[in-house]
């Protein structure tokens, strides 16, 4: 079992490189080959939403490949880098999704909304997900390896070492 991840990790490897130097075909050989490991991130992310939501995993996963498409001189030595990456754009997936659901639910571009409304959103995800989004501007501001951290653990999904693997930080900053 382990040699097939070993093996499937140089695959990878390889495959980002490619990529990184401009290959288009590598995405598309790249993803079925880490498309599980996506999808348990889109449907963790969503699990961690409250509340009943229009978008699904595959959809979100499907749309990350879009936009992943779309990049231009990307550069990722790992996976660790990758998955970074995807989780990024997955999350600017999810605050442009709410933002539009919260438009949407206010009337679009009018900004009329009684205090009885506002606390009423202040419950929905959506409004959850734009709050933690703005707080982590706001910390990239000030700290944007704080912020990158926080990012990647919690939106990548990645562990201490590959956060670490990733902002090439020891383990020991990255924890604190």
């Amino acid at each position: 079992m382990r040699r097939s991840v070993i093996h499937s990790d140089k695959s990878v490897t390889a495959l980002l490189e490619k990529w990184g130097s401009g290959d288009k075909t590598a995405l598309d050989e790249l993803i079925p080959l880490v498309y599980d490991e996506l999808r348990k991130l889109a449907a963790s992310y969503l699990r961690r939403r409250s509340g009943a939501d229009t978008l699904q995993a595959t959809a979100l996963v499907h749309e990350a490949y879009v936009r992943l498409a779309g990049q231009h001189g990307t550069s990722m030595q790992h996976r660790a880098q990758f998955f970074g990456l995807a989780a990024k754009i997955m999350r600017d997936i999810l605050v442009d999704h709410a933002r539009k659901r919260l438009a949407a639910k206010r009337g679009g571009d009018q900004l009329r909304l009684s205090l009885t409304e506002a606390e009423r959103f202040g419950h929905k995800p959506e409004v959850e997900l734009v709050a933690l989004d703005d707080a982590l501007k706001m910390l990239a501001a000030t700290n944007p390896q704080h912020s990158r951290v926080i990012e990647l653990r919690f939106f990548g999904g990645l562990t201490i070492e590959e956060t670490a693997q990733v902002m090439t930080l020891s383990h020991a900053t990255t924890e604190r």
